[in-house]
């Protein structure tokens, strides 16, 4: 049986990250893999989540598996994060899941219980991973316009007027904040013109809000999903906590539905039901240290605190980056990244000059020219702004 098996498409992030690692090149850098660095180039673990591993070694009396929906105090937590009161408890159910990702497909398999024949709309472009879940569950999907290269910003005419052609039932992914890979958001005026249009078509939302806190700010970012939450009757939110708290090794996300009230418990019972078909009980250690985090006011605030110095950082990156590149192009075409919110931007670049980049610089991004902004510092941004000026010149 296993012969009969055929080879799948290499991951091209994994495939880039691997020629970078085999690059000899001194100065070389690594804008493709989507994980935070600090300006010394690595992946640090916060001082608070720091502190909750100890404390949490110090007490931790048993590993018995949790519930299958995971730890109370988790979902309770992150309830609060992601929604801040903007819409009922009692209208939502939740699962804790390995990671985004894992939320993500459980939101598949959750919609496609309900409804079979369910059609999803995604942003085009949109997160890869999307994508593959989507094919591999065979779940019919459909593009709608969002990000016009020409200006680096949200093509929101051309996204409303593909949402209007949204039927009753169908699911719209949203990005919470921090679009990936474009870096291009909503604004509050256009999320509430699409929370309107979604409501008349009866249509779901499904909100990936996977960068809270790496935008404009944990309330801001979580300000569209919150708009969606306050006026629609069903919604699916898939957060991540890999970045905002930097845990990406231990898998740590969960999945809201929100409904009905009188809806919730058999909701949840499908939730249920899917983590256990899927992996039984959900992974605990990341969970409790974003509980334990935000539970307590010292940690939180400590936590908030090293937060609010990487989103600030990103930015002035942005900045740096951008007026770099108004000196040595002599125009404003890259003033979007200023803009741009979050790790990446797409910077609108043909893919022969993405290799370029890469051939005569030791320049690495993704062939669609997205870039991770956190993989720069302040000494690498001229580096980058030179090969970009002298490669699109």
């Amino acid at each position: 049986m296993l012969d009969r098996l055929q080879d799948q498409p290499a991951d091209k992030i994994l495939m880039l990250m691997q020629s970078f690692k085999e690059d000899p090149r001194d100065g070389k850098l690594d804008l493709g893999v989507g994980v935070y660095k600090d300006a010394d180039g690595n992946t640090p673990v916060m001082r608070a989540v720091k502190e909750a591993e100890r404390r949490i070694l110090e007490a931790q009396t048993t590993k018995a598996y949790v519930g299958l929906a995971g730890d109370p105090a988790y979902t309770a937590a992150m309830r609060e994060l992601v929604l801040a009161g903007s819409v009922a408890s009692d209208r939502v159910a939740a699962v804790a899941t390995p990671g985004g990702t894992g939320a993500f497909r459980q939101g598949v398999d959750l919609v496609r219980l309900a409804n079979p024949g369910v059609t999803f709309h995604v942003s085009a472009p949109t997160w890869p991973n999307h994508l593959s879940i989507l094919k591999t569950t065979g779940t019919p999907f459909v593009e709608y316009r969002y990000f016009d290269a020409a200006t680096g910003e949200v093509d929101v005419d051309g996204m409303m007027a593909d949402l209007e052609k949204v039927s009753e039932g169908d699911v719209v992914l949203l990005h919470g904040c921090c679009h990936n890979p474009t870096g291009a958001n909503l604004t509050g005026e256009q999320w509430s013109g699409v929370a309107e249009l979604l409501a008349q078509k009866k249509a779901l939302p499904f909100v990936d809000i996977a960068y809270q806190g790496f935008g404009d700010g944990l309330d801001a970012d979580a300000a569209g999903t919150r708009i969606l939450a306050g006026t629609q009757p069903e919604m699916l939110i898939g957060a991540s906590c890999s970045k905002n708290f930097g845990i990406y090794r231990e898998r740590t996300g969960i999945l809201f539905g929100i409904g009905d009230a009188s809806d919730t418990k058999t909701t949840q019972g499908n939730m249920n039901h899917l983590n256990r078909q899927n992996y039984s009980f959900p992974p605990d250690h990341g969970a409790r240290v974003v509980s334990t985090i935000l539970d307590d006011a010292g940690l939180r605030a400590d936590w908030q605190a090293e937060l609010e110095e990487m989103r600030t950082g990103m930015l002035d990156l942005r900045r740096q980056l951008a007026e770099e590149l108004r000196q040595r192009t002599n125009s404003d075409t890259f003033d979007f990244i200023a803009r741009h919110r979050g790790m990446f931007s797409r910077l609108g670049i043909d893919a022969d000059k993405v290799e370029a980049m890469r051939r005569d610089y030791g320049v690495y991004m993704v062939g669609d020219s997205r870039i991770n902004v956190a993989g720069l510092n302040a000494r690498t941004v001229p580096q980058l702004a030179e090969a970009i000026a002298k490669t699109c010149g």
